[in-house]
Parts: structure tokens; C-alpha cells; sequence
């Protein structure tokens, strides 16, 4: 079944690599009016290339630039219906025992991971709530659920907090016909980060990871692209508060 979002509004965060990128290019094959933010300006552009895909560089920490943000797209296309929650990252930071781990790297890493979420859902929340429709999608990692394979502490808290946020909004939301979900990642290398961390393995490392999966194979950035478009579309229309994970069935 290929799902038609003909018209759709949809605002994406994280577009410019990754999971963003193959997300919002999957809502504008399918008709979706999108608009993508990153504050990385170059590989934003490169997620637009050819394609009806409209950019926004922005820091999804600044509270100011979010609302303005949700305002610009409201002003353009009418209220936004789909708000994809994808940016994220440990920010190049690495594992540190607790002891040596810095507030500002903890700082940093929930503002990205957790903060941008809060501040787009409540930017584009009153203007969903006024159509009485939307829909919310918050990436959040496998880390929320479990340890991280990282080590990093605040990486894993955010994620955490990523999914508590999910659940709160779906029964807060809930009543203005809002469905609010999850997408949990597992282990990906779709992103110079991602890609770098799996380089890290070496090959014996990557072959154990590799068969801990059931499905045998790693995944690719459309099959985090697919599970949110489920969320988005009428498939999931009595789905709300929940977390997927999309991991390649690890155990």
C-alpha cells in the first residue's frame, strides 16, 4: 500500500542527514507539502535537492526561532498536521564514567535530544488543537528503553525522557483528536556520526552485532522513513502514546 499525503503539511526537525532526510524526502514523494529545519545548512540542502522541500536554518534550541518558525509555516500553509521530532545525537561527544562525565555535555545533549522536542510540540500545538487534527512523531532511540550501546549517560536520560514526553502528550493531546507516538531506532549508520560509531566496532564487532539481529542485516535510514509514515497516516488512526521500535528484531 503506497500512502498518499497529497497536501499534507509536514514539518520535520533533523532533515538534513539521516533519518530527517530520508523522512522528509519519503512525505514529499507522496504529495506531503514539507518543511525542514537543521542547522546544518549544506546537508539540508542536499535533502531538497530537486524536490518541493522547503528549508529552514535554525538552532532547535532557541525558543524564539522555533515559535517564529511554526508561525512562517502556519502563514504559508495553514496549521502544520504532521511535526516529525527526528534531530538528536550525542553531539560527537563520547563515554566519560560518571565521575568525569561534564554538566555542560549532559546540557547539550538533552537540549538537542530532548528540549527541541518539547519546544516544536509546543509551538505547533495550539494551531493543531484549533484544527482539532495532527499528528506527532518523536524519534527516540532503542536507548530509550534500555541502556545505550554509547555509554553516555545523558544520551540515554534523553531518550528516556524523549518516550515519557511521547506518552504525556498522547493523553494531554489526546482529547483534540492529536495522536502523539514514537519511533525507537536500534542500531543505524546512516549519519557521519552513526557511521563513525559502527566504523568503531572493526569487522568482528560488527559481525556480532549483525547476528543479534534477527533479520540479519542492518538497517537503513527508509526503514525509520516507513514506521513514521504509519504514524502519520490513517493506519494508525486509533494508535497513540506508543513507542515502535524498528530495530531489526534485536535481542
Amino acid at each position: 500500500m503506497d500512502l498518499d499525503f497529497n497536501g499534507r503539511v509536514v514539518a520535520i526537525t533533523g532533515a538534513a542527514t539521516g533519518f530527517g532526510r530520508a523522512t522528509a524526502q519519503a512525505f514529499a514523494a507522496r504529495g506531503a507539502r514539507v518543511f525542514a529545519t537543521d542547522i546544518d545548512a549544506a546537508g539540508l540542502a542536499e535533502t531538497a535537492a530537486g524536490s518541493t522541500i522547503a528549508t529552514h536554518v535554525m538552532d532547535l534550541t532557541d525558543p524564539g526561532a522555533v515559535a517564529a518558525w511554526a508561525k512562517q509555516i502556519e502563514a504559508e500553509a495553514g496549521a502544520c498536521q504532521v511535526l516529525v521530532n527526528n534531530a538528536g545525537g550525542v553531539l560527537g561527544r563520547k563515554f566519560h564514567p560518571i565521575e568525569e562525565a561534564s554538566l555542560e555535555d549532559w546540557h547539550a545533549i538533552f537540549a538537542v535530544n530532548l528540549d527541541a522536542a518539547f519546544l516544536t510540540i509546543r509551538a505547533f500545538a495550539p494551531a493543531m488543537k484549533a484544527a482539532r487534527t495532527g499528528r506527532i512523531i518523536n524519534i527516540s532511540s532503542g536507548a530509550g528503553l534500555r541502556a545505550s550501546r554509547t555509554g553516555i549517560q545523558a544520551y540515554a536520560s534523553a531518550k528516556h525522557a524523549a518516550v515519557g514526553l511521547t506518552r504525556q502528550m498522547a493523553q494531554e493531546l489526546g482529547p483534540f483528536g492529536i495522536n502523539v507516538n514514537s519511533v525507537a531506532p536500534g542500531l543505524f549508520a546512516v549519519s557521519p556520526g552513526t557511521r563513525e560509531s559502527w566504523a568503531n566496532y572493526g569487522a568482528e564487532g560488527q559481525k556480532r552485532v549483525i547476528e543479534g539481529l534477527a533479520l540479519r542485516r542492518m538497517g537503513e535510514a527508509e526503514d525509520i522513513a516507513k514506521a513514521v509514515l504509519f504514524f502519520a497516516s490513517p493506519l494508525s488512526d486509533f494508535v497513540t502514546g506508543q513507542v515502535l521500535p524498528v530495530n531489526g528484531g534485536s535481542f
